[in-house]
């Protein structure tokens, strides 16, 4: 996080005042961060995955401007939506790919297609977003936490950023996210 609190926020209520030249400021100011995100993300999805790096960041780019209606507090928020809006494109993309497998499973796939299809983890994704969307009605800090390390790639120490809290807070919040998702998955 290489850009001062203050420049990202300042460049936040600039774009959010409807200053194009701020949006761009912004957008380069968090580029590479967003983009670490993404790309710490995606190296855990396998060789199945076709959505990359670039992709993932230019389509939360287009979800984060068009949130620029928002009233942003600062930069910590809005490191906090990029890593929501990078769940929800993923789980969407994961949904997406599981609605093609179940379409191509009315047709013989050939050996090197069905391993693909097997490394994929779009079923283990949206099965793990919606254990992590009851995680969140039950407790919503731990579903950010959620959020902030296994969607948006973050650490602890940027995870307590982005939150507002302790490091201590996280490792306790993420410990006890990581027992309720386990129990929740293996009971799906």
């Amino acid at each position: 996080m290489d850009h001062p609190q203050h420049d990202i926020t300042q460049a936040l209520l600039d774009a959010y005042s409807g200053d194009k030249a701020a949006e761009d400021r912004l957008w380069a100011m968090v580029y590479a961060e967003v983009r670490e995100m993404a790309h710490r993300e995606l190296r855990g999805e396998g060789r199945g995955q076709t959505l990359n790096t670039t992709a993932l960041v230019h389509e939360a780019y287009l979800k984060l401007v068009d949130q620029t209606r928002c009233t942003w507090r600062d930069r910590a928020q809005f490191f906090a939506l990029a890593c929501r809006v990078m769940r929800r494109i993923l789980v969407d993309h994961a949904r997406h790919r599981n609605a093609q497998k179940r379409q191509a499973q009315k047709h013989p796939v050939t050996l090197d297609e069905a391993v693909v299809m097997a490394e994929a983890r779009g079923e283990d994704l949206v099965a793990l977003d919606e254990a992590v969307t009851r995680l969140s009605k039950m407790d919503e800090r731990l579903g950010q936490v959620v959020e902030c390390r296994f969607f948006g790639g973050l650490s602890v120490e940027e995870t307590a950023e982005v939150l507002g809290v302790s490091t201590r807070t996280v490792e306790r919040d993420w410990k006890r996210a990581q027992i309720h998702l386990y129990r929740a998955l293996r009971n799906d």
